[in-house]
């Protein structure tokens, strides 16, 4: 853009140039002729230009100004001085000034920070540099600049309670600019905005510009989503995939800018005229948020949307807050099917989300009922579930023992067809004789994996459940002070690993080679331990109980006839290898 501007300057220039001789042979009257005298005292003195203070132009004594100037002066509407409101109800405090009519502050009083100190919604580093909320966006840079720039007529000033009305108005004689805003004691607020440019409609719509007040470190930075959602079907878009400046027409139910745990969500009156204008923009933030160090920095992205009606005054709701279930289902989202819907869907259980709500609901009633306290209701939680799959357990065992029983019969089987090839089609007689021993041992190949596989999508549903579940942040249990967050001394992951080497060398592995038993027992408890390290603590602890309660079901299942003879195979079949 800069060199094809350049062009245009550098091309400019020189039509002025090869123009000039025809301009003084065919108009000479605009080269030589002057013009008329005025005589001074009949001469306005010319308005000085308007600043951010928009202070009024003022004329001589004596001299009469133009009539359009006059009247313009007259309807110009601008404050002088920098002006703040704030309003407050019980869930919020929210500071306006009227420098662009802005938000400068978002505070939410029932949720707090890192530092314990209630949680601002507003991203400073980010709003300095990008734009802060309510601002207005316009596709014209300097049009942008200007309108969250000047200063704007309030209706009220100082501290205000709920219910009540907000309005920031500028005119001069270029642009006129209403925000009307309406508060009630909800997470929600309504909103009107309109702007004119000499008495034409322009587009320019209100935004929130630049991310989430929570976001401090690079991992809160990389959670964050733009979504939107049109009749129950919700899209989350990545950063990968938003440009900075983009346009998304609609229809939209909602659109919002999310982190993991909260989000600011435009719900327009018209989902069928709304668009969304997407941002995306760099900002260099610390890599160790607890110990900043400007020379220790790295870029992240700072995604903002900006929501409204582009050929028409903007009419819609704004819901700033948390993604809490019990609040999002609370706001009314109105369908074009005429089915109301809410924003539940701001809350993301991942692709597991039939099994993660209803373990989130159920561990949510327990920390309500039975125990009030979040770590000691996993612990609960999850004695449960393993007490329910211990049954798929014992269906591993036998399924193990009565392959191992008939293993000697595969391998006979197989040294049978050894010498054909793969593509030799008497090889598929040796599947159908091994398929036909299964079946008459009433084994089937996938019955040891499969209680396995059945119990893996609740550790997953877990992992999006405490991924998500807005309840857990800051949530305590014993020496943990977020359940949200990775244990800070790493006993929860050493844990892991030490339990699953233990479950391994309990468990009889009868179909495996004693050396690669031995491997697998010391290798997949330090590469899960690994994994564990960074995971949510209220996932370890869920994790590493339910390998304890393992190691005791397995303890007493070696004790029975069955873990007595799968041992014993086992240890048979260790004896031939060491001969």
């Amino acid at each position: 853009m800069e060199r094809r501007l350049l062009l245009v300057f550098a091309l400019t220039f020189l039509v002025i140039i090869i123009s000039q001789p025809l301009i003084k042979k065919y108009f000479p009257s605009a080269q030589t002729t002057a013009p008329a005298p005025v005589k001074p005292e009949s001469t306005p003195v010319a308005p000085a230009p308007q600043t951010a203070m928009a202070t009024p132009a003022v004329t001589k004594p004596g001299n009469a100004a133009p009539a359009a100037s006059a009247k313009q002066a007259a309807s110009a509407t601008q404050a002088v001085a920098v002006q703040e409101t704030v309003i407050e109800n019980s869930v919020y405090k929210v500071t306006f000034t009227n420098q662009g009519g802005r938000v400068k502050s978002w505070i939410l009083k029932q949720y707090d920070d890192t530092h314990g100190k209630p949680l601002d919604l507003v991203n400073d580093a980010a709003s300095e540099k990008y734009g802060y909320p309510l601002s207005l966006w316009a596709y014209d840079e300097s049009l942008r600049n200007k309108l969250n720039t000047v200063l704007y007529q309030p209706s009220k000033t100082g501290s205000q309670n709920v219910p009540t009305d907000l309005t920031f108005e500028y005119a001069d004689a270029d642009v006129t600019v209403r925000k009307t805003f309406h508060f009630d004691s909800s997470y929600v607020i309504s909103l009107e905005s309109s702007v004119t440019q000499k008495g034409n409609l322009i587009s320019a719509i209100p935004m929130w510009p630049a991310g989430i007040g929570d976001q401090l470190s690079p991992a809160s930075y990389s959670s964050s989503q733009i979504e939107h959602q049109y009749n129950g079907d919700t899209t989350r878009l990545a950063v990968k995939k938003i440009s900075g400046g983009g346009t998304l027409a609609g229809p939209y139910n909602w659109a919002a800018v999310a982190d993991q745990y909260f989000s600011a969500v435009f719900i327009p009156d018209d989902p069928n005229s709304v668009s969304i204008i997407t941002l995306r923009n760099a900002l260099d933030v610390p890599k160790d948020a607890k110990k900043p160090n400007p020379q220790d920095t790295t870029k992240v992205d700072v995604l903002g949307v900006a929501v409204g009606n582009l050929k028409a005054p903007t009419v819609e709701r704004l819901y700033v807050g948390p993604k809490s279930l019990q609040v999002l289902e609370s706001v009314p989202v109105p369908t074009t099917t005429g089915t109301d819907q809410d924003l539940r869907t701001l809350v993301n259980f991942g692709f597991f989300h039939l099994i993660a709500r209803p373990l989130f609901l159920w561990l949510k009633w327990t920390h309500e009922h039975i125990i009030h306290n979040w770590g000691w209701a996993i612990v609960l939680q999850t004695l449960i579930i393993n007490v329910i799959l211990l049954p798929l357990r014992i269906t591993s065992m036998k399924s193990m023992l009565k392959m191992q029983r008939i293993q000697p019969q595969i391998k006979s089987i197989q040294e049978k067809y050894k010498k054909y090839s793969m593509k030799d089609p008497r090889k598929q007689e040796m599947n159908k004789e091994i398929m036909a021993l299964q079946s008459a041992a009433g084994v089937s190949p996938i019955g040891g994996c499969l209680p396995m596989v059945i119990q893996l999508p609740f550790l997953f549903a877990y992992y999006g459940m405490l991924g998500s579940a807005l309840d857990l942040r800051h949530a305590r249990w014993l020496w943990i002070t977020d359940l949200s967050s990775p244990d800070p001394f790493y006993l929860i992951p050493i844990g892991i690993v030490v339990s699953m080497f233990i479950m391994q060398r309990m468990t009889p592995q009868t179909g495996m080679d004693p050396a690669q038993q031995k491997m697998m027992t010391l290798m997949m408890p330090m590469m899960l331990g690994i994994m564990s390290f960074n995971l949510p603590s209220g996932l370890g602890l869920y994790w590493s109980e339910g390998n304890l309660i393992g190691i005791v079901q397995q303890s007493i299942m070696n004790r029975t006839s069955l873990g007595r003879e799968m041992r014993e195979i086992a240890a048979k079949r260790a004896r031939k290898k060491e001969k």
